[in-house]
Parts: structure tokens; C-alpha cells; sequence
């Protein structure tokens, strides 16, 4: 296959992008910033037509990642940007499968599980799920998120493509052990004795193991029949305390120091981040994998743990995901680099 990964520079589209170069397909990452990678990069400023649409002519599948990362303190500007770069990114991908005369079989649009409702009592599936932003002790931030999430998804379907199949994945967060990772940072933690439960303890944290990611992204590919919202989750969340548990015994970690709500109010103010990124309950379940007979190899957190606490120790870990050195470079590494950018 062709497969584009727009924004597949950061730590999901790197998983992607090497799983599927490893496989033998054509991979051409969009970036803003382009730089050496062992598949084709190409340069977009994730806004305007370019030269990168001639990509997308006659590719078998998008895989639209961009948007500003949210670990950040939701400043007016910050929000301007991380609405932005979602909004106006789909938009621009969208176009050019439309003006395609070859277009994607398959245009796969980044979302987020942020978009459920913050809750404890029964997990949210693509059926009954329950939209956030109307809970009664959702702050400001919380509800920014859900506008920014309903804001993404409506821009993937205000442009028709009608020979193009759209899959919307509501993700939940991407557990591998590249360094730089979620997983790395939370390892990190519970290896320096801090990785114990935030606040009370009780917030459902849902999650799925890299490599079910990329067999789920591969699986909704090749199904033709599939489209419209899917949640790409592992099938068990748990909450927050049973899940740092869990992880300090995968990690041979006795004790981990608890964190008070306030205390990671101060502390996230401190790292300029949100604690709604810890905070907020995100109890999501893949209902539609499930029943359609997509299999996950970790569907429980304890294996998932066992297995990325061998990989992170192991000397034959995961490559890490800056870019590869000049000697690498210099052994076929493909790049197309704009001019005058870094």
C-alpha cells in the first residue's frame, strides 16, 4: 500500500509509520518541520493546498494525526492553536481527497476519547456513549476540550468524499515504550517512588497497547464494510489507583507516593500542563471492534504492563523516535526537506 500519515512525526505516527515501512509499504509522512526518517517526508504547513496533494493522488489511505499536542496550560493562545491546527488541518486533507481524480479508498481522521463525559458509573461505547461538556463540575478546560473534539469531528464531515470511506477514531492514549512516550513518563515516575494514585484514586483511565493500535489501524484498512466513529481502546479501563498499581508491580515497585488534587494542581502549573489530562474520568470501550471480531492481543492492563516494562528494560528496545543519526542517514534514508526550514 501508499499509506500518507499527515503530522506523523510525533510518537503515534512514528508507530505507525515504522510498523507499516517495516511491512514494505510506500509511507510518506506530512510534516511541518521535515527531517530524516527511513520513509518518504514531505513538507505542509497543515493549513493550505500544496505540493503534498500530489500525494494523496492515488494512495490507498490517509491517516490524519495533526493537531497541536495539548499537553500545555490552556492559554488563550494555546486554545486559538490546538483548535486551529485540528480544525483547518482536516479541512485541508479532506479538500484534496475531494479534488482527487485517484482519491484513498480510505481516509482515517484522528479524534479523541476526551470527547465522552467525565464518569464513573458505566463506560462509554460508540452507542450510548455520553458526549461531555453538561457534567455539573466540568471546569472550563474540560469543557474546551469537548468543544475542540465535537469542533474536529465536524470538520472531517463537512467535506464529502464519496469515494472515500471515513473512519473517525475516538482514541485513548498510546502506550509504547519509545522513549519520550506516555509510557516512558509514566514509568519514570514509578521508578522514582511517585507513582501512586492521583487524588482519590477513583478516575477511569482508558488506554491500549501500541501494538493493538497498529493492528486495529491495519484491521479498519482492509475492512471495506467500516466506517463512521470507532473507539480504539482497549476493552478494560480501569481506574486510576488499580491502574498505577498494577504498573509499580510490573515495574518491581513496592510503593508509589500518593498525589492530593491540590498537589497536582500545583504541579501541573508548575510543568505548564492541565490536570484534566489526569483528572478526568475516560472510561471508553471499543463496542464496535469487539463485535465486528477484532481480536486484542493485550486486553487487559496487566499483560499490557508486563509486556512494555520487559521492552523499556530490554537492550533490544524500541527505537527511539528522534531522528536517525548521519550514519543512518547516509544508508538509504529517504527525506524531502523544504528549503530555508529547519
Amino acid at each position: 500500500m501508499k499509506v500518507v500519515i499527515p503530522s506523523g512525526s510525533g510518537q503515534v505516527g512514528s508507530i505507525l509509520a515504522r510498523a507499516f515501512h517495516a511491512d514494505g509499504d510506500d509511507v510518506v509522512v506530512l510534516s511541518r518541520q521535515p527531517s530524516a526518517r527511513p520513509w518518504r517526508v514531505v513538507p505542509w504547513d497543515g493549513m493550505t493546498p500544496g505540493a503534498w496533494e500530489a500525494e494523496i493522488e492515488g494512495c490507498d489511505a490517509v491517516i490524519n494525526l495533526a493537531g497541536r499536542s495539548v499537553n500545555c496550560r490552556y492559554t488563550a493562545e494555546n486554545r486559538k492553536q490546538i483548535l486551529q491546527s485540528r480544525v483547518l488541518s482536516t479541512r485541508a486533507v479532506g479538500h484534496a481527497i475531494a479534488r482527487a481524480s485517484r482519491p484513498p479508498r480510505v481516509w482515517l481522521q484522528a479524534s479523541t476519547a476526551t470527547i465522552y463525559a467525565h464518569r464513573y458509573d458505566r463506560p462509554n461505547d460508540e452507542y450510548t456513549g455520553v458526549l461531555g461538556g453538561a457534567e455539573p463540575d466540568a471546569s472550563s478546560t474540560w469543557r474546551f476540550s469537548i468543544d475542540v473534539a465535537r469542533a474536529w469531528e465536524a470538520a472531517c464531515h463537512e467535506t464529502a468524499t464519496d469515494r472515500t470511506r471515513k473512519v473517525l477514531l475516538r482514541s485513548a492514549m498510546t502506550l509504547s515504550p519509545d522513549r519520550g512516550g506516555i509510557f516512558d513518563a509514566l514509568h519514570g515516575l514509578v521508578r522514582r517512588g511517585l507513582g501512586g494514585r492521583a487524588a482519590d484514586g477513583r478516575q477511569y483511565l482508558s488506554w491500549i497497547h501500541y501494538e493493538d493500535f497498529i493492528a486495529a489501524v491495519r484491521w479498519l484498512i482492509a475492512r471495506d464494510d467500516f466506517a463512521g466513529i470507532v473507539n480504539v481502546a482497549s476493552p478494560n479501563p480501569l481506574p486510576n489507583d488499580e491502574f498505577m498499581r498494577t504498573l509499580r508491580d510490573a515495574c518491581r515497585v513496592p510503593f508509589g507516593l500518593p498525589a492530593r488534587r491540590w498537589m497536582l494542581e500545583i504541579g501541573a502549573l508548575f510543568m505548564r500542563t492541565e490536570t484534566e489530562l489526569i483528572l478526568k474520568s475516560r472510561r471508553v470501550v471499543p463496542a464496535r471492534l469487539l463485535e465486528q471480531g477484532f481480536r486484542f492481543t493485550y486486553p487487559d492492563w496487566s499483560s499490557a504492563a508486563q509486556d512494555l516494562c520487559r521492552r523499556h528494560r530490554s537492550s533490544v528496545n524500541v527505537r527511539s523516535l528522534e531522528p536517525p543519526n548521519s550514519s543512518a542517514n547516509s544508508k538509504g534514508v529517504h527525506s524531502t526537506i523544504s528549503p530555508g526550514r529547519s
